[in-house]
Order: structure tokens, then C-alpha cells, then sequence
């Protein structure tokens, strides 16, 4: 399985923008997609946005336009573009990612995530 690492959490101003990264580690590491989970506070995590090794995307509904996904699949890292952030958006920011092993076996992993408050 990869060891998922996130950083670029942080307070932030309704309307700011942030960037989040994350970094997966791990030996013979084939990754297929990696996307954000969203913890709000005392709710549970939902997923907010994906992206595939063939390029293709997904947003929750109510980040599309404001977020925007993108990985560089040599660095095996992923980012969270956010612009126009929204009090409601404040919470953990959890990366996951999921793919095979060299068998052939499939894994996903979860990173520890990171803090993102946005003060209205």
C-alpha cells in the first residue's frame, strides 16, 4: 500500500484560495487515481473531487468552478486548487488514492489529512 502525505492546509479568508498537495510513497507503486475527501466538523467525510491516470476528473457538485484537481503522475502527487473558498468548506482535507500492486492486487490508502478553516 502508498503512504499518503498532505500539506498546504491552512486559515484562510472567505473568498482566498488555497492549494493542497499529496504525496504518495511506497515500494513498486502503480497508482490508478487519487482524489479529496472532505471531513466538515462533527459530519462525516464526503468526497469532494477525483482524478484517474487517464486524465479524467470529477468534482461534488458544489466545488465545481471553485476546486480544480490535478496530478503529476511521475511525482505520484496530487493537488486541490481551491479559489473562492467558502466558510462551509472548512474541515480536514483527506487524500486517497487507489491502484495495484505488482501482483496485481489491488490497494487504496487514505493520508492523515490536512486543516483547511476559512473564516467568513
Amino acid at each position: 500500500q502508498a503512504r499518503l502525505v498532505e500539506s498546504g492546509g491552512g486559515l484562510v479568508q472567505a473568498g482566498g484560495s488555497l492549494k493542497l498537495s499529496c504525496v504518495a510513497s511506497g515500494r513498486s507503486l502503480s497508482i490508478h487515481g487519487m482524489g479529496w475527501y472532505h471531513q466538515a466538523p462533527g459530519k462525516e467525510r464526503e468526497w469532494v473531487a477525483g482524478i484517474r491516470s487517464g486524465g479524467s476528473v470529477n468534482y461534488l457538485p458544489s466545488v465545481e468552478g471553485r476546486f480544480t484537481i490535478s496530478m503529476e503522475s511521475a511525482k505520484k502527487t496530487v493537488h486541490l486548487q481551491m479559489n473562492d473558498l467558502k466558510p462551509e468548506d472548512t474541515g480536514l482535507y483527506i487524500c486517497n488514492a487507489d491502484g495495484r500492486t505488482a501482483a496485481g492486487i489491488p490497494w487504496a490508502s487514505d493520508g492523515q489529512g490536512t486543516q483547511v478553516t476559512v473564516s467568513s
